[in-house]
């Protein structure tokens, strides 16, 4: 079994320009960090003794007799991209729900991502990483969006992501003291929507 653990962000500047439509004729940059609010995944190999071929478990449980029926549609397109047919077990929690604004989609796709490989005995870089999630969600899902999100997830930290007219993304960390840092942390203030269900709410978060 593969545990993964993979940070939720908060976007400073720069929304918006990380996505092709703008960056591929202007260039993009955004100043993001990592926060200690995370979604889990567990993946693991489901042994052949069971009446389904693979369960997924996240706000429903799916117990399906193929991959290509899975309705949860990062799951399905994951598995899509590494070729994976054989039967899986994946489980999901998060410290926030969805919707939160906060990169739980792409937090989610690169965690996923990052499991399924080291089940293959595969390891991907950070960058690598980062661009299957991208591959994941704009090409195989057809979703219109941007590459902060799953670059946060893949990196973590504090970083300036820079977005270039080729598509290569260049992530550059931003170093500061601890001191600095901790005057940051005591000056921000992080509050949900009111989600249903959900209490609006501050949160206290550790940067990076």
């Amino acid at each position: 079994m593969v545990i993964t653990s993979t940070p939720l962000r908060i976007s400073f500047f720069g929304g918006g320009t990380d996505y092709p439509v703008w960056y591929r004729e202007h260039g993009g940059a955004v100043l993001a960090t990592a926060i200690n609010k995370c979604c889990y995944i567990t993946s693991r190999r489901l042994p052949p003794f069971f009446e389904y071929h693979s369960r997924i478990s996240y706000s429903k449980v799916e117990n399906v007799r193929r991959n290509d029926a899975i309705e949860h549609p990062s799951v399905r397109a994951c598995l899509q991209l590494l070729g994976i047919s054989e039967g899986v077990e994946i489980h999901h929690v998060a410290d926030l729900p969805a919707r939160t604004g906060l990169g739980t989609s792409s937090a989610f796709t690169v965690g996923l991502l990052l499991g399924l490989y080291a089940l293959q005995d595969k390891m991907r870089s950070k960058q690598d990483l980062a661009v299957d999630a991208i591959r994941v969600e704009r090409d195989l899902l057809q979703e219109a969006v941007g590459a902060q999100d799953q670059v946060s997830a893949a990196y973590g930290g504090f970083n300036r992501v820079n977005f270039h007219s080729d598509d290569s993304i260049e992530v550059k960390r931003v170093v500061t003291n601890a001191s600095r840092m901790a005057e940051l942390e005591q000056h921000l203030a992080l509050y949900l929507p009111a989600l249903p269900g959900l209490r609006r709410k501050s949160l206290r978060n550790r940067l990076g």
